[in-house]
């Protein structure tokens, strides 16, 4: 399965701070194009920082997010994983800032519910339901798929809701995009399977209104009770 928007990682890493010279021109190219996700996360007080992973990270998601102390770090791991690059040749040459972009802006949700206490909540007035028959493990395991899956979902609007937000022209063939990522080798249900949501989401009018949060909360619940069906 294509990892390019990848489940949150909620861990502490081995990494080390990289300065801009020590970074490769892939590296580089990641950096710049989440920038202005990071500009804004920062303007709103987020707690986020970016960290590059200094050593070879082969078979890693390229962007994911973790939580240390408090902070939320998004983490690039593209020196020695050749998903970095593939990740970018999948995208139309013109559509590479603004896919980067609905990437990070992705990650950001993620931040923000962890830093919420929201991190698999379901919102008031649903309740988790379960196949019956389930052993322990089994019931755990499924539980858990069914939370990173919602969470993802509300992530991917987040990532959309940016793109209607900052590249309205571009937002149709984004939303093309996110579908064939997300459609590729799908196993319905599991965890990356959002397009119930997305699909939703086609023209990203509701997306914005009144903040990238705020409209993707709202379509997201639009969406819980089909999908978790």
């Amino acid at each position: 399965m294509r990892t390019s928007i990848p489940v949150l990682a909620v861990t502490v890493l081995a990494w080390a701070p990289c300065l801009a010279a020590d970074l490769t021109a892939l590296e580089s190219r990641w950096v710049a194009g989440i920038r202005p996700v990071v500009a804004f996360a920062r303007q709103t007080r987020l707690p986020l920082d970016i960290v590059v992973q200094p050593q070879p990270t082969p078979g890693a998601a390229p962007l994911a997010l973790g939580f240390v102390a408090g902070r939320c770090k998004l983490v690039l791991s593209t020196r020695g994983n050749p998903e970095a690059q593939a990740t970018l040749e999948r995208i139309e040459p013109d559509l590479v800032d603004a896919a980067l972009e609905l990437m990070a802006a992705h990650e950001l949700a993620h931040c923000q519910r962890y830093l919420e206490g929201s991190w698999f909540s379901l919102p008031a007035g649903f309740a988790n339901s379960e196949p019956e028959g389930l052993g322990a493990d089994l019931r755990d395991a499924w539980v858990t798929m069914r939370s990173v899956r919602r969470e993802e979902a509300y992530a991917d609007l987040v990532g959309l809701a940016w793109t209607q937000l900052h590249h309205r022209e571009q937002y149709e063939r984004l939303h093309r995009w996110l579908v064939a990522e997300r459609s590729a080798d799908v196993i319905p249900g599991s965890h990356h399977d959002t397009l119930a949501w997305i699909r939703l989401a086609g023209d990203g009018s509701a997306l914005v209104r009144p903040s990238i949060f705020a409209g993707a909360a709202a379509l997201w619940r639009t969406g819980l009770a089909a999908a978790e069906r």
